[in-house]
């Protein structure tokens, strides 16, 4: 996949030092009104999209500075937290809504956005409504979706495909087989990095997707009746996860390697392995790191597990992938939210798309035909499940994450996994 940038996106790179990595309070003027700004991008291409909006909110507001931060993912989420106890949180914030915003919310320390898109109408029906599902809490909006659609899919080489005369899988049968030739060839399967753990949640919810359907999940995480982490479906998720294991299924030390530095994808570059299940933001990162590569790059859709109750065409990932907000304490509410505007309105959305990113914005013109393909497989989706790390209560979260790099090491058994997940989701329903 080879993107050409435009003429814009050039000058802000080349300028993106200046602009937006720098430390910014040196340099204001005394009176400046500073908005702080947090998110977790660190491709040099993202950066400079959100860098524009920002330089595009103050040539609009006089006497207001904004001052940005761009922070790893995992690293992200600690300052984050730590900034919040600390009531030392940025004006404005990125999150993946969720569990975690909500306990932002619940604590008093997020904005409500619900009386400023009433106020803009026309800005506010832009957005598809579905994408503002993450960021609702008991009706109110916290939380506008600022760096596109994902959905997470799986990115193969075609040229191994096409060496190994190999067909992209449409069921976990087909898929095995797949494994298995790979091995034989002396290529890992997958690429993994899941030192963070979430990486390889992916696999772990598709499964539990795939096999019992989105409501099994559902029922289990709002406790409702005969609702069960400790049900079939996910049991049977953890056991075929292990499958895949067992038969090779990954390039060595995967539990070990770290993505936010690319561990997966310099797998992916050097032939080592074939395919990666990773968010469909995974082709932006490929485009800015190895352009030459990313002209090799397919995907398809997770494979459907035969007998499964859950439709294949479902996802998981979501409309907003990123959501951006306001911390409450924040001094200028009504700037601060002109700043969200700004970093979703349409320019943003046009810069974003040649980032490979798509807001998820009403009559997207989408021309890139990998992007393309990702929306389509979006439209096709009956249901798109949310990651499990994200929409959990925190805690639960924690929980879910240690299991499945747990059940990927063969250190705990599928009964073990569940077990423990239900045992914290009853602790923290009675609380």
């Amino acid at each position: 996949m080879q993107l050409t940038l435009s003429n814009r996106i050039t000058k802000l790179l080349c300028g993106v030092a200046v602009a937006g990595l720098l430390p910014v309070s040196g340099a204001l003027a005394d009176d400046a009104k500073v908005i702080t700004s947090w998110d977790l991008q660190t491709q040099e291409r993202t950066v400079a999209t959100i860098r524009d909006a920002a330089d595009r909110f103050e040539a609009a507001n006089p006497g207001f500075k904004v001052e940005d931060s761009h922070i790893a993912n995992d690293a992200y989420k600690t300052k984050l937290k730590i900034a919040f106890g600390a009531n030392e949180a940025p004006c404005v914030f990125t999150s993946w809504g969720g569990g975690p915003l909500r306990e932002y919310i619940k604590a008093g320390k997020v904005t409500n956005l619900t009386p400023y898109l009433e106020k803009n109408k026309d800005f506010a029906d832009r957005f598809l409504p579905a994408s503002f599902s993450p960021a609702k809490y008991q009706g109110d909006t916290y939380g506008l979706p600022v760096m596109g659609t994902a959905v997470a899919v799986v990115i193969y080489n075609k040229d191994i495909f096409k060496k190994l005369n190999i067909e992209p899988p449409k069921t976990w049968t087909e898929l095995m087989d797949v494994v298995k030739v790979l091995n034989e060839n002396k290529i890992a399967p997958f690429a993994l990095a899941n030192k963070a753990k979430w990486p390889g949640s992916m696999f772990f919810v598709y499964l539990a997707d795939r096999i019992g359907g989105p409501e099994v999940f559902q029922k289990a995480a709002d406790r409702e009746p005969g609702g069960s982490f400790e049900d079939p479906t996910f049991i049977k998720a953890g056991e075929m996860l292990q499958d895949l294991v067992k038969a090779g299924g990954f390039a060595r030390g995967y539990n070990g390697l770290d993505y936010d530095i690319g561990g997966s994808r310099r797998l992916l570059y050097s032939g080592r392995a074939a395919m990666e299940l990773m968010g469909s933001w995974e082709f932006g990162s490929i485009a800015n790191e190895n352009p030459e590569f990313a002209k090799n790059v397919g995907f398809f859709t997770f494979p459907a597990v035969e007998g499964g109750k859950g439709n294949p065409n479902n996802a998981i990932g979501t409309m907003g992938d990123n959501y951006i907000s306001i911390n409450a304490d924040c001094p200028y509410q009504d700037a601060a939210f002109d700043l969200l505007k700004f970093s979703t309105d349409d320019r943003a959305a046009e810069l974003k798309m040649e980032d490979n990113k798509i807001l998820p914005i009403k009559n997207a013109k989408v021309e890139d035909p990998y992007l393309a393909g990702v929306m389509e497989a979006v439209g096709k989706a009956p249901s798109i499940q949310l990651w499990y790390d994200q929409e959990l209560a925190p805690a639960l979260a924690e929980v879910h994450k240690d299991t499945t790099q747990q059940l990927l090491g063969l250190s705990i058994t599928p009964e073990e996994a569940a077990a423990k997940m239900e045992a914290v989701a009853k602790e923290l329903a009675n609380k």
